[in-house]
């Protein structure tokens, strides 16, 4: 017998489910190959491809595809069920054929085929008058309720999609789901009927399996797919917070003994001790878990000061209206910049890549951590040039809520107090209280780890001039400071 895998358990553990646990025990001590049909296979390719190839996606033979150029679902899923190596093996019918004047491609998809063993979604594909069976598109991270389970596209996909860039991909997340038992059996089947006599289906095979098309089923097998605890797998966001230090070293350099400034968090905005990174909270927005987009704005601001003169701050920067926009494991974060009074709202300011495009709620919750932020172009003017577009920032790190009775995961020590200066004066002119890290923060501030080079200290001395030419998108400058006599 094969040994064992923890994955090879868990899909076990999700096929007995399905199979009904006293059929499972019946059927596993008979024979290790169990008949399965009537199963449904759901996925979008990618996301971004359906938008990019701006044509046709004609499903045929069964296969449907979801309104607003959604995902694509092949039907009649028939194969078996190892129930020695504890692995599901299965056949997809329908097709679907994507066209695109604009790129000139023509490809067919059909044979869809799902094996948890090798952890692998296949099909033949059409190219260009030539049919290539049985083609590896992605592999797939198999999960105990075959639901969402995360794809990374192959060399093979990148090949038929028509562009390398494919190539280890992460690719929409693949659903495969189990026949739906009917709410009663048919009136022609008495109760008292035999297990013997029953037409056999996937839910019920200690009968003799002669016929793919499940029509009866007992009616308490629970489906593995659908619960009522389950949350909508979209909707509004009702409450969240964002977790971001900007830059650690641009915190360092605003309290320390060249800009001699502060740093303040407020409306609702919190900053961990220590000179530590900020948490935003009160989020709105919305979620689409099927889609693996998410939309919030932030509540809150944080304002930077520095280099002051009689009163004056030639460095006045606030950062407010904090915006995270994520699509497929790649988004935006933007904010309303006040620069020296005046006001930029919805300022693109880093690009966004998170490790795992899936975004999957838990306890009703959508956490993603250690999302890797880059300046954009428009960032790079908020910092005058003196940090290059592409730069890396400091990681974000998001928790929504989905329902009014789910809990956030703690502050941890980001809830220092909205005016925490993290050093000002002479405090700020030693350096030491800049210079400490982000270490001692928790929660969803915590670990917000220094990245990048340093603020050129140099370049931005005390009498420094930075000024971004008008009509750029200016978001901050720094005043010449004046040479005391």
């Amino acid at each position: 017998m094969p040994a064992a895998t923890p994955r090879s358990i868990a899909l076990a553990a999700a096929v007995a489910v399905t199979l009904g646990a006293g059929a499972f025990a019946a059927t596993s001590a008979s024979a290790a190959e169990v008949p399965l049909s009537g199963y449904e296979l759901t996925w979008g390719i990618k996301q971004s491809y359906r938008t990019y190839a701006a044509g046709t996606f004609t499903p045929a033979g069964g296969a449907s595809q979801a309104a607003d150029n959604g995902a694509f679902t092949f039907v009649q899923g028939a194969g078996s069920y190892d129930a020695e190596a504890h692995t599901v093996s299965l056949g997809f019918q329908g097709s679907l054929n994507i066209a695109s004047t604009l790129h000139g491609f023509d490809i067919t998809l059909s044979d869809v085929q799902f094996d948890s063993k090798d952890a692998e979604l296949t099909a033949d594909v059409t190219k260009s008058g030539t049919t290539t069976q049985d083609v590896p598109l992605a592999k797939v991270t198999v999960t105990r309720e075959m639901k969402d389970m995360a794809t990374t596209l192959t060399k093979e996909a990148a090949d038929a999609l028509g562009s390398a860039s494919y190539e280890g991909a992460a690719g929409d997340p693949l659903t495969v789901t189990a026949p739906t038992p009917p709410s009663s059996p048919p009136p022609s089947t008495p109760e008292t009927t035999p297990p013997a006599t029953t037409t056999p289906t996937p839910t019920d095979p200690a009968s003799t399996p002669a016929s793919p098309t499940p029509t009866a089923t007992d009616t308490t097998t629970p489906s593995p797919t659908a619960t009522e605890s389950e949350p909508a797998t979209e909707g509004d966001i009702l409450d969240g917070k964002l977790g971001w230090g900007v830059k650690e070293s641009f915190r360092t350099y605003v309290v320390g003994g060249v800009a001699n400034g502060k740093i303040t968090a407020s409306d609702g905005a919190t900053r961990a001790t220590g000179n530590g990174a900020f948490t935003f909270p009160d989020a709105t927005g919305s979620y689409d878990n099927d889609a693996d987009t998410l939309s919030a704005a932030f509540e809150g601001a944080v304002n930077f000061k520095g280099h002051e003169t009689n009163g004056t701050y030639a460095l006045d920067l606030t950062l407010s209206g904090l915006e995270v926009a994520l699509d497929g494991g790649k988004g935006e974060l933007t904010a309303d910049v006040t620069s020296l009074g005046k006001k930029t709202d919805d300022v693109v300011l880093a690009d966004l890549k998170t490790n795992d495009a899936t975004l999957t709620p838990e306890d009703d919750v959508i956490t993603v951590s250690d999302i890797t932020a880059a300046l954009t172009e428009a960032g790079a003017k908020a910092f005058s040039g003196y940090y290059t577009s592409g730069t890396e920032l400091d990681p974000v790190t998001l928790s929504v809520a989905l329902s009014d009775d789910a809990t956030l995961p703690s502050d941890g020590g980001s809830s220092g107090t909205g005016d925490s200066s993290g050093g000002s004066g002479s405090t700020g002119g030693s350096g030491t209280t800049g210079g400490t890290t982000g270490s001692t923060t928790g929660g969803i501030s915590g670990g917000l780890a220094a990245t990048g080079s340093d603020i050129p200290v140099t370049a931005l001395g005390t009498a420094a001039a930075v000024t971004v030419a008008a009509g750029a998108g200016v978001v901050f400058a720094m005043r010449r400071r004046r040479n005391e006599a």
